[in-house]
Parts: structure tokens; C-alpha cells; sequence
């Protein structure tokens, strides 16, 4: 690793190995105070969660891990049905984690890939998730459900992603720091400057890879494939998500301008839900990080 120590003193980093992946996981902030899992999203890695993680650390118990496929997790190839990269898969992986550490229940927020990750471990270990919030995104299914052309040229990666291998590879890996660059200052987020740069290397050592580019495409891959057909089973069944849940988007991002987001997750949640836009764009908690690490202390209490 080569994230400035600072950023997370006294948190411990380890390796946990799940039954499908390895598992770079920190973990810190006060013992005994309730825990609250923080899940990463696309391009980027536990990294993200800095400055919100600081904030947060007097009050929580901190787990930031690296999704499968991201940072310093493991990045194995994708199977022919994506299914090792699928949401469940995935969201498997934060379980078993979560019960390594010896924390059964937990609070639990997860920004763009992450929140998707959340919202499936939210349906598959219902009674272990006492709140979630979701970052800057809607339901998956929603959200392909309403491919139009605006949707389209403004989330182009959706569907460049999930054309057969080898073929984003290759074209991201022609420029893979250009691409990495590109997204980061993308989705209303107007440029690089809310990120520090040694985060910005961070995510540069971590994605710049082909290794890390495939298992990318293939989180994408699987969202738009198999994904898709655990969230019909799960709504076929009237699955919904039990516990509270706290939606937060930026108001100059995409998910504002094209989704009704709060009425989508109203539709999925049997709990309690609340939410808003915040003046920002796609990378809420590196834009706004007080006013995100203000808004899960106000709801995870």
C-alpha cells in the first residue's frame, strides 16, 4: 500500500480470505462503538472513504475493505457467466469478512459499486444490516430499465464495459491513467480537484493494471447479466430491503437528472426511507465528506 499512514492511524490492514476471493480489509476508528461497514465503488478503493473515515472514527467502529476485484483484493479472471463478480458474490464476501471480525450486525453504507454491493447484502443477510445508506445511485434494474439515449451518452461505460473481453480491456489499456482520469473527473464531479493526490495515485497504482482493468469490466459485466436476474428473482418473490435506508446523490450528477431516486428506493425498501440531492456531483463523500460523515452520524445512531 501506499496510502499515506496518516490518513489512517491506528486502523490495522490484513488480508481475509473468503470462500471466493482475498480480501484487503482496515479496519479502526473507537472498539465498541457501533460498527459501520464502508464500501468503495468503480474506479476507486477503500482510498475514498478518508477523509468521511476520520470524521467518523470518535463514533464508529470502521470497516473499509477493497471489494473483489479492486485495490489490494484479489483479481481473479471472470468465469463465462460473471458470476464471481456478480453483486452476490460479492456481497458474500462483505459477510464473511464482517463475521471474521466478530461483528454479526452492523451499520452499513456503500457509494456507487459499493451501494450496489449493499443493496444485495441488504436482501441476502437481511438480519445482520441495521441501517444502509446508498451514495449517488439507484436501483440497477431501474436504472436499465430506463436506457434512452440521454442515459446512455452520460453512463456510455454501462455499455462499453460489458462487451466481451478482450476488447475494453484493450482499449482502456491503451491509456488505462487517461481512462482512470476521465471517470474520476466525470458525472458532474467537474475535474480532479476534490481529490488529494495522493488518493489520485492511489487509485492510479490500483486500476492502471490489466489484471485490475478485467475484473472492472466483469463487475460490470455481471451487473448487466446476472445482476439483472438475481434482482427479477428477488422482486418476483417480493423481496425488499427490511432495515432503514438513507439515499444520498449529488444534485450535479446524473442520477439527479434522470431518476426519481428516492421513489425507486421507496419502491424497494420495506423500512423507513429518507434521502436528498447534495451540491455535488458523482464522488459525494470526497466532495462533501463533512456533510456526508454529518449525514450517516445523524442516521446510524
Amino acid at each position: 500500500m501506499t496510502t499515506t499512514p496518516s490518513w489512517f492511524d491506528g486502523f490495522a490492514a490484513q488480508h481475509i480470505t473468503t470462500s471466493g476471493a482475498k480480501i484487503f480489509v482496515r479496519t479502526g476508528g473507537t472498539v465498541g462503538a457501533p460498527t459501520l461497514l464502508l464500501l468503495h465503488g468503480f474506479p476507486q478503493t477503500h482510498a475514498m472513504w478518508h477523509r468521511v473515515a476520520q470524521q467518523l472514527a470518535r463514533d464508529y467502529f470502521l470497516v473499509l475493505p477493497d471489494l473483489r476485484g479492486y485495490g489490494d483484493s484479489s483479481h481473479a479472471p471472470g468465469l463465462p457467466d460473471h458470476s464471481n463478480y456478480s453483486k452476490r458474490a460479492m456481497a458474500q464476501d462483505m459477510a464473511e469478512v464482517m463475521t471474521a471480525l466478530g461483528h454479526d450486525t452492523f451499520y452499513l453504507c456503500g457509494h456507487d459499486r459499493g451501494g450496489r454491493v449493499a443493496h444485495r447484502l441488504a436482501l441476502d443477510h437481511a438480519a445482520r444490516v441495521k441501517k444502509l445508506c446508498v451514495i449517488d445511485i439507484a436501483p440497477t434494474l431501474d436504472m436499465y430499465a430506463r436506457t434512452d439515449m440521454e442515459f446512455a451518452r452520460a453512463y456510455y461505460h454501462w455499455f462499453h464495459l460489458i462487451q466481451p473481453a478482450p476488447l475494453p480491456e484493450t482499449m482502456i489499456g491503451g491509456s488505462p491513467r487517461a481512462y482512470l482520469h476521465a471517470k474520476l473527473g466525470g458525472w458532474g464531479s467537474a475535474g480532479l480537484a476534490h481529490i488529494e493526490p495522493l488518493a489520485l495515485a492511489e487509485y492510479e497504482r490500483c486500476f492502471c493494471t490489466p489484471e485490475a482493468i478485467h475484473t472492472a469490466c466483469e463487475d460490470y459485466r455481471a451487473s448487466a447479466g446476472i445482476d439483472l436476474e438475481h434482482d427479477r428473482e428477488s422482486r418476483a418473490r417480493g423481496e425488499k430491503i427490511a432495515c432503514d435506508t438513507l439515499a444520498i446523490w449529488g444534485a450535479n450528477g446524473v442520477v439527479h437528472r434522470l431518476f426519481e431516486t428516492l421513489a425507486l428506493w421507496q419502491a424497494q425498501c420495506a423500512g423507513l426511507v429518507s434521502g436528498q440531492a447534495v451540491p455535488a456531483g458523482h464522488f459525494i463523500p470526497e466532495e462533501l465528506p463533512s456533510e456526508t460523515a454529518q449525514a450517516l452520524r445523524n442516521f446510524m445512531c
